[in-house]
């Protein structure tokens, strides 16, 4: 049943997307932002016609165009869907945003700050909504962890902890190619977790940052065009906050993943962790002392939440804007230094 998130909307108005890669992220979000009332997936542009397939068993009635210029010219489509190779971002994000097209692009927005920066200046220029896939912002259990931190309920955070190991890594090619990806674990699973704990502390100043890459057990350095499979950094804030991240892709986790964000603070800790090794379920806990309380615990239906928060914003006429911008600004700079850029 197609239900819609917000009452205030034009109940008459229809959003039409077109979409652009419909891998598995792709059919997901597209599936998700199907079962909004006022949305119509109009168009895609998908070159692998096993994948194209996949989508006209769930979509019939979407167009298969030939190129995204097809789409992004077409002027029935009102918002485009990005879930290409991470170097395809930045180039198509920008061609949507000067088409006048609102955009919604999985991570990373650009393999650099750059690149970034230059799909940042198109939604100003042409004053369009543009919105990054961090989907884990859009759980129930972080939600829980991010009220404790906002409300002072675990006091002033001074430590952050993250880990994200993902045992089996990517099984496209192009994720271990540098020009193709920008990055490997570090670009592909920190962001999310960076981009939690920075949100969650108000996108503070970083001072300074140290960091580690590796690949298959061996260091790398920023120099080497290598994408790494392991990655640590720590990041201090100005006023002295610690954040700590390990990520990975095929370590030996002893579990398909481990993914968590810890923040300490002067009064408690709160906890957003995946339970049992699954990708797809978190829990959040509140810590005291010795003691561990239960905030929230699956099950949680989050995968492609963050599409329809967009869809809604495009449908309530929402234009560029400048708070979400800078955040990404600021996290595509901070996963520079840690590279070494």
């Amino acid at each position: 049943m197609k239900t819609a998130i917000k009452e205030n909307q034009s109940k008459n108005k229809i959003l039409h997307l077109g979409f652009l890669g419909l891998g598995w992220i792709g059919r997901n979000r597209m599936e998700r932002l199907s079962e909004h009332s006022q949305v119509n997936c109009t168009a895609m542009v998908e070159p692998n016609a096993q994948n194209a397939e996949e989508v006209r068993t769930l979509a019939p009635d979407m167009k298969l165009l030939a190129t995204p210029e097809a789409l992004t010219a077409n002027p029935t489509i009102d918002g485009v869907v990005i879930a290409t190779p991470s170097a395809m971002h930045a180039a198509q994000a920008i061609t949507a945003l000067k088409a006048g097209k609102s955009v919604f692009c999985q991570k990373p927005l650009g393999r650099n700050y750059e690149e970034v920066e230059q799909v940042i200046q198109a939604a100003a220029e042409h004053d369009v909504l543009l919105a990054v896939d961090l989907s884990y912002r859009y759980t129930k259990a972080f939600a829980a962890v991010f009220d404790a931190i906002k409300s002072g309920d675990i006091g002033k955070v001074y430590a952050v902890n993250l880990v994200f190991h993902n045992a089996y890594g990517p099984d496209k090619d192009w994720f271990y190619d540098m020009e193709k990806s920008g990055g490997g674990c570090l670009l592909d699973l920190g962001i999310h977790l960076l981009d939690l704990a920075l949100w969650s502390l108000g996108f503070p100043d970083i001072r300074n940052v140290q960091s580690h890459l590796y690949k298959e057990g061996r260091k790398i350095s920023s120099h080497e065009n290598v994408v790494e499979d392991y990655a640590t950094a720590m990041l201090q804030a100005e006023d002295g906050t610690v954040i700590n991240l390990q990520c990975s892709w095929n370590i030996s986790a002893g579990k398909e993943a481990e993914i968590k964000a810890v923040f300490f603070g002067t009064q408690g800790g709160a906890a957003f962790k995946n339970v049992d090794g699954s990708f797809y379920d978190f829990k959040a806990e509140k810590y005291n002392g010795t003691q561990t309380h239960t905030l929230v615990s699956p099950p949680d239906k989050w995968g492609g939440k963050a599409g329809l928060v967009w869809a809604d914003a495009v449908l309530n006429g929402n234009k560029f804007d400048p708070v979400s911008a800078e955040e990404h600004l600021k996290l595509a700079e901070i996963i520079d230094r840690i590279y070494g850029r």
